[in-house]
């Protein structure tokens, strides 16, 4: 069901894609100087829907870069609690052997030392 969603959706973006690249075919003078108009030392002459891709791909790129760094804190924080709940979990297994070991049932709290009673 994901595969035919997944078609019906890039199917019709492939198509505009290709239309575009087909009806962009001219070529276009991209020039990287901006002191000389008229006889540019960086230009080349390049298709329309290639400067088009081009720029969206550095878009999505910089807007990729953009997010990552933007959700540092977050990772970071992400680790912080998995290193955490991995404490936690070796120390329950440590105390759970331990309480095998010296033939202890495992007891739960009694209500009255629970430190969550309902008022």
């Amino acid at each position: 069901m994901i595969r035919f969603l997944k078609a019906l959706i890039l199917l019709p973006i492939a198509i505009l894609v290709i239309l575009l690249a087909v009806a962009n075919r001219a070529p276009v003078t991209l020039s990287l100087d901006p002191f000389s108009q008229e006889a540019p030392e960086f230009a080349m002459q390049l298709p329309l829907f290639a400067v088009i891709f081009a720029a969206v791909m550095v878009g999505v790129v910089i807007g990729g870069m953009a997010s990552w760094l933007a959700q540092g804190k977050t990772r970071k924080a992400r680790r912080r609690y998995r290193r955490e709940a991995d404490q936690l979990r070796h120390e329950t297994e440590r105390l759970r052997s331990q309480n095998t070991a010296a033939g202890l049932p495992a007891t739960l709290p009694s209500p009255q030392s629970s430190r969550f009673q309902a008022l």
